[in-house]
């Protein structure tokens, strides 16, 4: 395949679209990827493509392959870490060739899953067992399967918030932004840290959407012309919520120099108090507060800054959703590994993640919201293909960084706006692209 082809290739992946002469898009996958009935029966050999680099290089990924051995002797597992995941998957799905069991890309459109990946059943069938299934749900059938999950709130240095006199978590955004300025004021610590450079964690803040008014529904309810920043809306609450951090001057001087891998040193010292990550984050600044010479302990988890009913809720949203390559040719045992992987590996309750399984119990790191009745909201990703076509369209990016970077610029006065202004702008964009798109 040439360099001129390829490229084509890959920007059909990216917009969505099956290019002619591209290999991954095939007709529409019929051949279910059913659960195997007798392990003893099931063979070959499989290839698993992961980001998780680091879990591939030191031998984690090999000792699960070896549990998963035990039980089905017939498989061999081989792995594939990729750096860039993304990028590089998304032209490998120009080919066949884009191993057998992958993470779902967010370059693919939801309603295009068919034409690249296995069916693994019917909504209805696996809806009762695994959390997030509707996410990859596409006419009636569920085409992966989440890793794990997570929930979503601000990470924080316990010792950061004590020593400003904050001992309860904040009820209302104004409460939280007080917190910041006593942070501010009474210790040497940046009150809160946006990643501005690197981007993607400001993207963090999306996955909040339905924690403000505890709406399982409250993504879903974005497929329209809604203007999402309007008065009182999740997305105006949120954004408004961080706009506010940044013009009071509670973030790092600079924030076109931030670190993302030093952030979690920074956090874990105390140099910095509050970071906006989903739930996934607080194993890693754990461990670097231990490297750090301090305790996991000094690490907490808090919801985000607004009640209903008394209540704090926190979403639940997918991770990576686990599927099987429509050409692979171990359809069986390739879905034996993502069963296996998901509910029997121990995987989620190792990271700390929120498990796929319905059944499995919260995991210790989220005990302080367990203990204070915070409500877990598991969002509906029913309407996704509508509403990302309907985003995509309207060039915002609720899953990119662009939009928010530019709301932090304007906060700080590094571009001109005013915040009621640009959220009329994005209300106005969001609006013009729900008339055609996704309709």
């Amino acid at each position: 395949m040439g360099k001129k082809k390829t490229l084509v290739c890959a920007l059909a992946v990216v917009t969505a679209l099956t290019a002619a002469g591209c290999g991954g898009g095939g007709t529409a996958s019929t051949e279910t990827a059913s659960a195997p009935a007798d392990p003893a029966k099931v063979s070959g050999t499989i290839t698993v493509l992961t980001h998780r680099t680091d879990l591939v290089k030191d031998g984690s990924m090999e000792a699960y392959a070896a549990e998963f051995a035990k039980t089905y002797p017939k498989v061999k597992v081989k792995f594939e870490g990729l750096t860039d995941y993304e990028g590089e998957v998304k032209i490998r799905m120009n080919t066949e060739n884009y191993g057998d069991v992958l993470m779902i890309p967010g370059a693919v459109a939801k309603n295009d899953y068919p034409k690249f990946f296995a069916p693994l059943g019917t909504t209805d069938e696996l809806s009762g067992t695994y959390r997030f299934s509707d996410k990859t749900d596409v006419s009636g059938k569920v085409y992966g399967i989440a890793q794990f999950g997570t929930a979503n709130g601000f990470i924080y240095n316990k010792s950061v918030w004590e020593k400003a006199g904050v001992t309860e978590w904040p009820k209302t955004p104004q409460e939280f932004l007080g917190a910041l300025k006593a942070i501010k004021d009474r210790t040497d610590a940046t009150p809160y840290y946006t990643n501005f450079k690197d981007g993607w964690p400001l993207t963090q803040w999306s996955a909040n959407i339905g924690s403000v008014t505890c709406d399982t529904e409250a993504n879903n309810n974005l497929a329209g012309a809604v203007s999402p920043w309007k008065q009182g809306s999740e997305l105006n609450v949120i954004d408004t919520l961080l706009h506010d951090t940044v013009k009071g001057g509670l973030i790092e001087k600079d924030p076109s120099t931030t670190n993302w891998e030093e952030s979690k040193n920074l956090l874990a010292k105390g140099t910095i108090g509050t970071m906006m990550l989903g739930s996934w984050s607080i194993t890693q600044m754990q461990a670097a507060a231990v490297t750090a010479g301090g305790s996991a302990d000094d690490i907490g988890f808090m919801p985000f800054p607004v009640q209903k009913d008394g209540k704090f809720c926190a979403t639940l949203t997918s991770d990576y959703q686990q599927a099987v390559n429509i050409h692979s040719e171990h359809k069986e045992a390739a879905r034996a590994w993502i069963d296996w992987f998901t509910a029997k590996s121990g995987y989620a309750a190792k990271e700390g993640a929120v498990p796929a399984v319905k059944a499995d119990p919260m995991p210790a790191t989220l005990k302080s919201f367990v203990d204070n009745d915070v409500t877990f909201t598991e969002r509906s990703e029913s309407k996704t293909g509508t509403v990302n076509a309907i985003d995509n369209a309207a060039e915002i990016g609720l899953a990119k960084q662009d939009y928010r970077q530019k709301l932090v610029d304007i906060a700080r006065g590094a571009q001109k706006g005013s915040l009621q202004d640009y959220f009329a702008e994005l209300d106005k964009k969001w609006d013009e692209a729900a008339k055609t798109a996704g309709s």
